[in-house]
C-alpha cells in the first residue's frame, strides 16, 4: 500500500512522517554519505518539507518500509535550487512536471530482481497511479545513470537533462521521465500484480487511516 499524504497535513499523521524521516536519515546520510544533511537526532529533513510536497509512503504491517517526496517544479526544488549543476539549461517548469526526491526503501526490504525491490516498484507504481489521476505526465528523478535504462525497461520514455556528477559517494544524473498507462501497465505487470497500490489520505481523498493503529 502507497500512502499519500499532502504535506500541509502533517500533523495530521505525525508517525507517517517520524518513521519516514527517520528512513531518510539512514538511507541518505547513513548509506549515502549526504554529510550536509546529518543530524544528532536521526531524523532528516529540509527546506521542502512544506505544505507544498506531497509525501509517498509505502507501508508494511504498520511500518514505513520505503518513502518518496513529490515537489512541483512551479516552486522551488532540488533541480532547480540545489543541484542546478545537473541541468543543463533553464530547469523543466510546469504544472504537468514535478520532481521526485528522496526515494528509498528500507534495507531489511530490497528484495526484487533487476535492482527493483518489492517495496521499491510499489512506489514507483504509486507516483504513476497518483501522477496519472492529478493531471501530471512527467517527474524528474535525480538517480543513479543506471536507472535510466531501467525506467525505459518499464516504458517510461526517459530523457537525462545534463551530465552525471558526483554527490555524496554517488554519480548522480538529472533526468525527466514521461510516462502514461503503456507505463504502468508495464510496472503491473513487471510486479505481478495488477490491483491499483495508491491510497490517498488527509485532504487528498477520503480515506480512513485504520490500517495504522498506533
Amino acid at each position: 500500500m502507497i500512502i499519500a499524504v499532502s504535506g500541509a497535513d502533517q500533523a495530521e499523521f505525525p508517525h507517517l512522517f517520524e518513521q519516514s524521516s527517520r528512513l531518510r536519515h539512514q538511507v541518505f546520510v547513513e548509506e549515502m554519505g549526504w554529510e550536509d544533511l546529518r543530524r544528532a537526532d536521526g531524523r532528516e529533513f529540509d527546506q521542502f518539507d512544506d505544505e507544498h510536497a506531497v509525501h509517498h509512503f509505502c507501508v508494511r504491517d504498520g511500518a514505513v518500509v520505503g518513502y518518496q517526496r513529490m515537489l512541483p517544479t512551479t516552486r522551488p526544488n532540488l533541480l532547480s535550487s540545489v543541484f542546478p549543476e545537473l541541468c543543463e539549461g533553464t530547469p523543466p517548469c510546469s504544472d504537468r512536471i514535478w520532481e521526485l526526491t528522496r526515494y528509498c526503501v528500507a534495507p531489511e526490504h530490497r528484495d526484487g530482481r533487476r535492482g527493483v525491490s518489492t517495496a521499491g516498484s510499489e512506489l514507483i507504481a504509486g507516483f504513476v497511479e497518483w501522477g496519472m489521476s492529478s493531471g501530471i505526465d512527467n517527474v524528474i528523478i535525480e538517480f543513479e545513470p543506471m536507472w535510466v535504462l531501467r525506467a525505459m525497461q518499464l516504458q517510461f520514455l526517459a530523457r537525462p537533462l545534463g551530465f552525471q556528477r558526483k554527490i555524496g559517494n554517488q554519480q548522480i544524473v538529472a533526468t525527466q521521465v514521461t510516462f502514461g498507462q503503456r507505463t504502468i501497465d508495464a510496472i503491473r505487470a513487471f510486479r505481478g500484480a495488477h490491483a491499483p497500490v495508491l491510497e490517498l489520505w488527509g485532504r487528498l481523498g477520503e480515506a480512513t487511516p485504520q490500517a495504522l493503529a498506533v
